[in-house]
């Protein structure tokens, strides 16, 4: 994703790829976190994964008016685009067995889960119309904007995570 979101020169691409590895990075830090179970490691798992939605929040922005400002022109990336497609593909079809499961088990953790996979989708969604119109019509600027699209999601996730590391005490 990174090498196709570089070459392509697409801020949504690479947003998009970034938030993957900030999701990565936040089950890492749960992983972690569970490891010891006490709670003196929630609020540092919890400020990691609020600074890196932060970060992710940042960065967009400052590349969208740096992109916007220099004039730069993202190239239509068709394997974005495939790669994209397929993302929304997996993610409604995980949500839905993720709901359906949950629901079966009574699992509301599972139930949650299922929102979140949904989100991605809806994210992948938003990334490969903004490239998407880039590639059919030429409208640069669509990809900037859908990859800002995903700056308000990250402001929300880190917003929330701090929120829960507060009500922790800390």
């Amino acid at each position: 994703m990174a090498i196709t979101a570089w070459r392509a020169g697409s801020i949504a691409l690479a947003g998009f790829g970034l938030d993957s590895l900030i999701e990565i990075f936040a089950s890492v830090v749960v992983i972690w976190q569970l490891m010891d179970n006490t709670k003196g490691r929630e609020p540092l798992a919890l400020r990691l994964i609020g600074g890196a939605f932060f970060l992710l929040a940042v960065y967009l922005p400052v590349q969208a008016a740096v992109a916007w400002s220099r004039g730069a022109r993202p190239a239509p990336s068709q394997a974005g685009m495939i790669w994209l497609l397929a993302t929304v593909v997996a993610m409604l079809l995980l949500a839905w067995g993720k709901l359906s499961v949950g629901r079966a088990l009574g699992n509301a953790v599972l139930i949650a889960e299922s929102r979140v996979t949904l989100i991605d989708a809806a994210l992948a969604m938003a990334v490969l119309l903004g490239i998407g119109l880039n590639a059919l019509f030429g409208w640069w600027w669509s990809d900037p904007l859908a990859g800002l699209v995903i700056v308000i999601y990250a402001i929300a996730e880190g917003r929330a995570a701090w929120r829960v590391h507060r009500g922790v005490g800390c």
